[in-house]
């Protein structure tokens, strides 16, 4: 079954806690049993990658359950039942929901700090049943995919020769190269094949090679192209080199890059746009926020 949604979880966590004071990490176990989440579900992490999302959606569950009165916070990491709670259980109201919760005047006025005036069917959560981290983790990647079609769109129009320079600053950024002035592009007449050259070390004794190919979207890379930058690689005297391409790659490229005696990496479009993203290549942060949780040792 689905990881179900923190709503969903709502009269289960309270449940559990009319047992007694309950740690919520074993509440997270006993649901995850309940709901008989496979080890796949259980694993499934956020993209911040810190907790698994079903922890994710108990831990918001219990939060509103609490902003709602119906559960209070004992000591770190523990809770327990209010007398609502049970007054609430006696009822068993279908569903136990955000929209259920609103008939709670301190829910109500957690609402009304959150949201700031704004309608109630667009508060946080209130409508598909993800959690704010959820809507949050969502709309940071739905503007990355967005800048990172804008990327590859300016990419596949821009020079040729800038291109190779874009993709020689951004391996700098990445920490390829002894300084900031390790690397080069040579994609001229005579350049036996390969568009850069990055310095591992001063002396230039260690090196890495790049390919850049600016193509469409459609026009993947084939197996030649990685038979001939192996080939150029071999006349350079090295074994490393780095193939970068707006476009992809075919499983036929993938297959010959992993049999050549070269140790070729593979960068398609959606990994570049990715990797300029991060570090800040060809785009700029607009705005950061700062999320802070409760530390719960310092009321200790």
């Amino acid at each position: 079954m689905a990881i179900p949604d923190y709503q969903t979880l709502m009269k289960p966590v309270l449940r559990s806690s009319s047992k007694g004071e309950r740690h919520i990490s074993d509440v997270v176990s006993e649901l995850e049993t309940a709901f008989d989440l496979t080890g796949e579900e259980r694993a499934e992490l956020l993209p911040s990658g810190k907790q698994s999302k079903f922890t994710n959606r108990v831990h918001w569950a219990r939060s509103y359950l609490k902003q709602a009165g119906l559960v209070k916070n004992t000591r770190r990491g523990y809770f327990e039942i209010s007398d609502a709670g049970r007054a609430v259980l006696h009822e068993d109201p279908e569903p136990l929901n955000a929209a259920y919760l609103m008939r709670f005047e301190p829910f109500q006025e957690f609402q009304s700090r959150s949201t700031a005036e704004k309608p109630t069917d667009s508060r946080v959560g209130a409508s598909d049943g993800r959690t704010p981290d959820e809507i949050l983790n969502a709309a940071y990647e739905e503007i990355n995919a967005a800048l990172a079609e804008d990327l590859l769109a300016r990419l596949r129009e821009s020079d040729p020769a800038f291109f190779e320079d874009i993709i020689v600053r951004l391996l700098l950024e990445m920490g390829y190269g002894y300084d900031a002035t390790a690397g080069r592009v040579i994609g001229q007449a005579g350049d036996d094949g390969v568009d850069g050259v990055i310095n591992l070390d001063q002396l230039g004794v260690d090196q890495v090679y790049v390919q850049a190919k600016r193509y469409a979207a459609q026009n993947t890379i084939g197996s030649g192209a990685m038979r001939d930058f192996c080939g150029a690689l071999g006349m350079k005297d090295v074994t490393k080199g780095i193939f970068v391409t707006t476009s992809g790659f075919s499983e036929d490229a993938r297959r010959t890059a992993e049999k050549l005696g070269a140790r070729i990496v593979l960068v398609d479009g959606l990994q570049l746009s990715k990797l300029m993203i991060a570090h800040e290549v060809g785009c700029r942060v607009k705005r950061s926020y700062q999320i802070a949780e409760l530390d719960e040792s310092f009321f200790e």
